[in-house]
């Protein structure tokens, strides 16, 4: 949820948004998949989230739910994806853990401002954006995490946040 959020800040995402029923060596069964996120773009992705070493103990079992939930969202013009640990820990969970709360915190317009600027004529790291602003080292720090959090610098996500990583404005 974190990390879709991040990605999509106007993505809708709810908990176990429906019951799958199917049938599977006879019987009767049902399989609730763990979120539906609607995507701002209005593509729509059903989601199960499992460790990956439950997935693959529990693969004989859970495969025909799995496969039911697969058919069923083609169905409802979306998508069934299976997120691991290995797709969901990592620096962009830590970057979006970070960087989520300060979307929605107040920042300094005429700082951020000359941030903007700044990046956009200079190729620069977080630390020299900091070091060339007006303002003290926590204000000026505070700007610059706001507005990576707020997409209007770009930076790898795929790496730690440092002094070193570069800033770009999309």
């Amino acid at each position: 949820m974190t990390l879709a959020s991040f990605i999509d800040a106007g993505a809708v995402i709810t908990a176990q948004p429906v019951t799958i029923r199917f049938e599977h060596d006879g019987r009767q069964r049902r399989y609730t998949p763990d979120f539906r996120v609607i995507w701002s773009d209005g593509r729509t992705d059903i989601v199960e989230i499992k460790y990956r070493a439950d997935l693959r103990a529990g693969w004989r079992r859970l495969r025909p739910a799995f496969a039911a939930a697969r058919a069923w969202a083609r169905s409802n013009g979306a998508r069934f994806r299976i997120a691991t640990e290995r797709g969901i820990r990592g620096p962009h969970l830590e970057a979006a853990k970070r960087l989520l709360p300060l979307r929605s915190v107040p920042v300094d317009a005429v700082l951020a401002e000359q941030a903007i600027r700044y990046a956009r004529a200079h190729s620069i790291n977080v630390g020299q954006l900091v070091d060339v602003l007006p303002a003290s080292r926590e204000a000026s720090l505070a700007v610059v995490w706001r507005l990576i959090a707020r997409g209007a610098f770009v930076v790898d996500l795929t790496k730690p946040i440092t002094a070193e990583t570069q800033v770009t404005v999309p």
